[in-house]
């Protein structure tokens, strides 16, 4: 059997319900639903959901039936873990700050840059430099992850910018006279 077809354990305390083609997975941090595509098939039972192609000679099928079971696997894991982004600020002068669901930032621009961040997606800020992302979608934390990094992404000869808090950021080495 392949590992991509495995069937998915459903961990307890997690209700999935499938109603025609959406899918809609409720835990204890809140709830998630998404349309499952036609051409893949989710068949619950015994706490297990198995995922597999309508169509059995069909190679999208076979693609997707992967990607459905992985963005269900991520949908159980958020809402009862949640997931995290850490970002961090390196240059002088270069601030966060979180206030409600805004997040100012001072990135050495003429102007401050507030991010405004989508419903049920939150940000704190433990100091001036570093910013949390957290939230039970995926898919929107690694996006506001990755717009508030987009403003000043690190540059290679200073590294000043914002970055993963993860990131290596490779130096390249000035012009010599």
């Amino acid at each position: 059997m392949s590992r991509v077809t495995k069937p998915v354990a459903i961990p307890s305390g997690i209700e999935i319900s499938l109603n025609g083609q959406e899918i809609s997975v409720k835990g204890s941090k809140g709830q998630l639903q998404m349309n499952l595509n036609s051409e893949v098939e989710l068949v619950i039972e015994d706490g297990q959901a198995s995922f597999k192609p309508t169509d059995s000679k069909s190679k999208k099928g076979e693609a997707l039936t992967g990607t459905m079971k992985s963005i269900v696997d991520n949908m159980m894991t958020g809402v009862t873990v949640g997931f995290e982004k850490k970002l961090t600020l390196v240059g002088v002068g270069y601030r966060a700050k979180a206030q409600g669901n805004k997040v100012d930032l001072s990135l050495g621009f003429s102007h401050p840059v507030v991010h405004e961040l989508p419903e049920g997606v939150t940000a704190e800020t433990p100091s001036q430099t570093e910013i949390i992302i957290r939230g039970i979608d995926k898919q929107k934390v690694g996006q506001v992850a990755a717009d508030i990094r987009s403003y000043r992404p690190p540059e290679p000869y200073k590294g000043k910018g914002v970055r993963y808090t993860d990131e290596h950021v490779v130096r390249k080495e000035a012009k010599k006279k």
